[in-house]
């Protein structure tokens, strides 16, 4: 069974920088893509960028394209989102997951994605 653990959540003025964490374990870690998705207040959820099982291939959404930089290590069994320039409209719940296959052909989507967890919380201040 796919458990995954985030953290690095916060409050931070527009502008700022956080970097997102994503501990997996229950699969074997390098076999899969993974993504990270967020839900804003009132919103659906958005699949925001994806990485390949070698950290080779990135997709991302457009919302964030430029801003923000997924990354693995193997080694370690652990995603990364590195978010710069955050605005306001970035306020959301990020959540990652693993993905069914090892590949990623465009921005995540979460009938390709499972292993959900409870998510880390982004607060972007005006």
């Amino acid at each position: 069974q796919v458990q995954v653990a985030e953290s690095g959540g916060g409050l931070v003025q527009a502008g700022g920088s956080l970097r997102l964490s994503c501990t997996v374990s229950g699969l074997t870690f390098d076999d899969y893509a993974m993504g990270w998705f967020r839900q804003g207040p009132g919103k659906e959820r958005e699949g925001i960028a994806c990485i390949n099982w070698s950290g080779s291939s990135t997709y991302y959404a457009d919302s964030v394209k430029g801003r923000f930089t997924i990354s693995r290590d193997n080694a370690k069994n652990t995603l990364y989102l590195q978010m710069n320039s955050l605005k306001p409209e970035d306020t959301a719940m990020y959540a990652c997951a693993a993905g069914n296959g090892a590949m990623v052909a465009g921005p995540p989507s979460e009938y390709e994605y499972r292993g959900w967890g409870q998510g880390t919380q982004v607060t972007v201040s005006s």
